[in-house]
């Protein structure tokens, strides 16, 4: 029985096979799509081929992939939405988006605060204005807008109206209305909850194609046999169905199985991870073998969220990044990039644009294609231009150190050939074994999960035993998911007091993890 991992980054799809004992069979790159289906198949027909493994013997198949994160960075393939606020008049004060730059703003096609929302105990502001609500929907319905943002202040604790205006958002837009709900994204803090719901809206575009293109090339290339599973930020697999109502939960999914699959190749426990792709850079922190949990709002390509996911960091510098000249001397590389087009537009690939690519191989650092072609570059032009990567990294391990000291690095992914020898804050530097597919190997040992969430009063049954029992239901769901009871783990657990409910009553989450049979 063999696993399938595959990892879709913005310039290379990765692929690998590992058997039960989690040795790698097999490891490969292919240019990613443009359509992502075409990527994909080439991946997958290429790691069969190596591999000689037969298509039946695959069981099981996990896609990971770094799309949403890229759109969010640089602002590609968003889908236009609208923004529903049930706050008025407590939130008036600061409008949706008061944070966002402005060429991200444009997603917006209408926003609207409206009466409604909560109090921090779950006492009611004021009802739902549902003339307001409708008024909305019938705008956004007149401007062929397919996707809604809905958010109200203290959903967390209650989200009744957030569920009515999604109910009248179905009602007068349709079924097919893609619906984002903040109470089922984000945590406290109405602003960074508001923005993960925002961004949750405007992806549905790139989740379909990455879902889509995933299930068509298993489908076409016979593999029938596989439980498909999608990878999500924290670790953990999900099915399509659920990535397609939540892509924001993929975001940091790449980075999340770069740290996982770094961990695994290196032996280390503790080491910051840089991910290096053709588009984004991403840091991430392994502690005692797992990703270190962000405990504050984390930022998104400039946007700040706080739903739950690794401490992640993530930078417009990739292998693809794009380098310039500036009229002063002065030299930029990113955040944009030419993608997966790197191999034709490339100066070493014969093209015309100067990457950060060009740059290693006319320093000496690496070779790819025709590195005559990189002697055009003027030596002092590559040395600023590594000067400016060398800079951006060794800001970024800074901000992810807890400490002044120097800590281990371990660098993966493709695009690491960009980066120097010699960082400053690192007391090591490890490039493992099948580095450059270690995001693929992270999907392909992912864990899968299993979540309880319901209302327990303790006064009826204590904290602890309520806890307990929780913690059992979440344990069952993640064996019925396919999990190895004796591999279950708790993750994540949490209680809220309701203090708009009778008695002791609190919401109780626990979500449960082991790996998959």
């Amino acid at each position: 029985m063999y696993k399938l991992g595959i990892d879709v980054g913005g310039t290379n799809t990765d692929a690998v096979l590992i058997d039960e004992e989690r040795r790698v069979i097999a490891d490969i790159k292919y240019p990613t799509s443009a359509d992502i289906y075409d990527g994909i198949l080439g991946a997958l027909r290429r790691v069969l081929e190596v591999s000689g493994v037969e298509r039946t013997q695959i069981r099981q198949a996990m896609l990971g992939t770094t799309q949403c994160t890229n759109a969010i960075v640089e602002r590609k393939n968003l889908a236009p939405i609208g923004i529903l606020r049930i706050g008025a008049p407590a939130t008036t004060g600061i409008r949706s988006m008061v944070d966002w730059e402005e060429d991200i703003q444009k997603i917006a096609v209408g926003s609207v605060i409206i009466g409604g929302g909560f109090e921090y105990d779950g006492k009611e502001l004021a009802s739902l204005d549902t003339d307001a609500a409708r008024a909305f929907f019938e705008e956004m319905k007149e401007k062929n807008v397919k996707s809604i943002a809905i958010s109200c202040v203290f959903s967390t604790v209650r989200n009744e109206h957030e569920l009515e205006a999604a109910r009248l958002c179905r009602e007068i837009m349709g079924e097919e209305t893609h619906i984002s709900i903040s109470s089922e994204i984000g945590s406290m803090g109405l602003i960074e909850r508001e923005n993960a719901t925002i961004l949750n809206a405007a992806l549905w575009k790139v989740a379909e194609r990455f879902t889509e293109g995933f299930a068509r090339s298993l489908e076409d290339e016979g593999i029938t046999c596989a439980d498909v599973y999608l990878s999500q930020n924290d670790g953990t697999l999900m099915t399509m169905e659920h990535a397609r109502r939540y892509p924001i939960l993929t975001v940091a999914c790449g980075p999340t199985n770069s740290i996982r699959g770094a961990s695994y190749l290196s032996r280390l426990k503790n080491a910051v991870v840089i991910d290096v792709g053709g588009t984004t850079t991403d840091l991430g922190v392994i502690q005692n073998g797992f990703p270190r949990e962000s405990s504050v709002a984390v930022t998104i390509g400039g946007v700040r969220t706080n739903f739950r996911m690794p401490d992640v960091l993530s930078i417009g510098l990739g292998g693809g990044s794009v380098v310039r000249v500036m009229p002063d001397g002065s030299v930029t590389v990113g955040p944009d990039s030419v993608g997966y087009e790197i191999t034709e537009k490339a100066l070493v690939f014969g093209g015309d644009v100067m990457t950060a690519t060009d740059v290693a191989v006319r320093l000496g650092m690496t070779e790819l294609g025709d590195k005559t072609k990189a002697e055009a570059i003027p030596m002092e032009v590559a040395q600023k231009a590594m000067e400016v990567i060398r800079s951006m990294v060794e800001d970024s391990v800074d901000a992810m150190k807890v400490s002044s000291a120097d800590v281990d690095l371990i660098l993966v992914g493709g695009g690491s050939v960009i980066l120097p020898d010699k960082i400053n804050g690192a007391a090591s530097v490890h490039k493992p074994p099948h580095f450059g597919c270690a995001n693929a190997i992270g999907s392909a040992i992912s864990k899968v999960s299993g979540a309880y969430e319901g209302l327990m009063n303790y006064d009826e049954l204590p904290r602890e035993e309520s806890l307990e029992k929780a913690k059992q239901e979440a344990i069952e769901l993640a064996v019925r998911a396919g999990a190895v009871r004796e591999t279950v783990e708790i993750i994540e657990m949490e209680d809220v007091p309701l203090a708009y409910y009778p008695g002791n009553t609190n919401r109780v989450k626990v979500k449960a993890a082991g790996d998959l049979e």
